[in-house]
């Protein structure tokens, strides 16, 4: 399998739509994860037209900006996303009342912050979901982890994880939202995050 991998990542780097119907066709559940970040509708895009009730899988975090929760409304209805969504076991208000404002990325509670808003919920969607093929929108000038990644792996526990749009640069994901009439969201913020180029934790792991 892993020759099969290295051949697939040889043919189907810089052919995004081409790797997505390959990779409908390894599995019987795929999904697709999304957070409504810029250039997210690219994805959810390209995907949809392959298989139209695939199923989005949202970690709705509940710190999201305002901007955030109106795209997502929006990209949902324009493309008829079979949106799931799983969301952390206390509320927003429910942590804060008792745990204060998310705390800073220096904070030593940061991490359990994660864990609960990020992490837990995202390992709940895949023990319930059990998918076989997971869609990302990873991109390799996000962060140097993600660099280093291949548009498509195995997970330890066999899961098949595509990133078809892993060589793209920020120019063509303009050009695709452009060429298709999408919408974008630039008003975005991560709080397992907080700066940019800083990894959550979750494509590490997973």
């Amino acid at each position: 399998m892993s020759s099969t991998l290295e051949q697939i990542n040889r043919d189907f780097a810089n052919n995004p739509q081409e790797l997505i119907e390959w990779a409908f066709s390894q599995g019987e559940r795929p999904i697709c994860t999304t957070n409504f970040r810029p250039f997210e509708a690219v994805i959810l895009h390209m995907v949809t037209q392959v298989r139209a009730d695939i199923p989005i899988v949202w970690m709705d975090s509940g710190y999201n900006t305002e901007a955030t929760y109106q795209f997502a409304d929006a990209l949902i209805q324009r493309l008829n996303l079979n949106i799931v969504s799983f969301l952390p076991k206390r509320t927003r208000a429910h942590r804060e009342a008792l745990e204060g404002p998310m705390p800073g990325i220096d904070d030593p509670r940061h991490d359990a912050f994660t864990q609960e808003v990020k992490l837990e919920p995202f390992e709940r969607a895949l023990r319930e979901m059990q998918p076989d093929v997971w869609f990302t929108a990873l991109r390799a000038e996000d962060t140097p982890e993600r660099a280093k990644m291949q548009v498509v792996s195995r997970n330890s526990d066999g899961l098949l994880k595509v990133a078809p749009l892993l060589q793209w640069t920020a120019k063509d994901m303009y050009y695709y939202l452009e060429a298709h009439d999408l919408p974008n969201n630039f008003d975005y913020f991560d709080p397992t995050k907080v700066e940019e180029k800083r990894e959550c934790g979750l494509h590490l792991q997973h």
